[in-house]
């Protein structure tokens, strides 16, 4: 059951794949929702957002503009992930988790929410170790969390993993193979913002996960 009482967000990611998408959704459903954004992105955002002007790598240029936020959305993150970007991935999503939670710790924020990956997985080793050190920061903070763990999310300029979804209904009538296809098998756009809007209005009590699985099923 969804609690209908508004929420006061703080997004990081606001202007970028999932983030255009999601702050429209939350301000129509009735949310006051706050953005950082980089020098220059203030127009990308949508009206009826607040905005916050930093570095997402930096805390001290945002950390004393959260409150009075309850929620905080963690969407910062290298576009389009590949092998080729493990640098990328610690110096860019790694250190950005780590500000974030830092500085939403501080705040008061109750209730953090991170864009995750599937865990285990058989590729992006170097991404999947960086969202688990990012995991293991939030849980270390104490603060209440709910971690959203698509492998990938199709949508536009992210279509070519289509090509795969047969071989994951293939593996999803193979017992011994079932549970791994379930975890990974890419979930679209529109499913991953329901869960996030969802995740946002259903705050947990410790920490909550949210396989691919329950993205797909919501």
């Amino acid at each position: 059951m969804t609690d209908a009482r508004p929420r006061n967000v703080f997004v990081t990611g606001g202007t970028g794949y999932l983030g255009r998408v999601l702050v429209p959704e939350l301000i129509k459903r009735g949310h006051t929702v706050t953005c950082l954004v980089r020098p220059g992105s203030e127009k990308r955002l949508p009206p009826g957002s607040r905005v916050v002007v930093g570095d997402a790598l930096k805390q001290s240029t945002f950390k004393d503009h959260i409150s009075p936020a309850d929620t905080f959305v963690q969407l910062i993150g290298v576009p389009h992930p590949s092998p080729a970007k493990a640098d990328q991935f610690r110096s860019i999503d790694l250190v950005s988790v780590r500000e974030s939670v830092a500085a939403a710790s501080a705040a008061g924020v109750k209730h953090f929410v991170y864009l995750s990956v599937a865990q285990p997985a058989p590729v992006m080793h170097a991404y999947l170790a960086v969202r688990a050190e990012g995991e293991t920061m939030i849980h270390q903070s104490g603060m209440n969390a709910t971690f959203i763990r698509p492998l990938y999310v199709l949508g536009p300029g992210h279509y070519w993993p289509y090509l795969l979804l047969p071989f994951f209904w293939m593996f999803m009538l193979i017992p011994s193979k079932r549970a791994a296809a379930r975890r990974l098998m890419p979930v679209t756009l529109a499913q991953t913002i329901r869960a996030l809007v969802q995740s946002v209005e259903n705050p947990p009590s410790g920490i909550r996960i949210v396989e691919a699985s329950e993205i797909r099923g919501r």
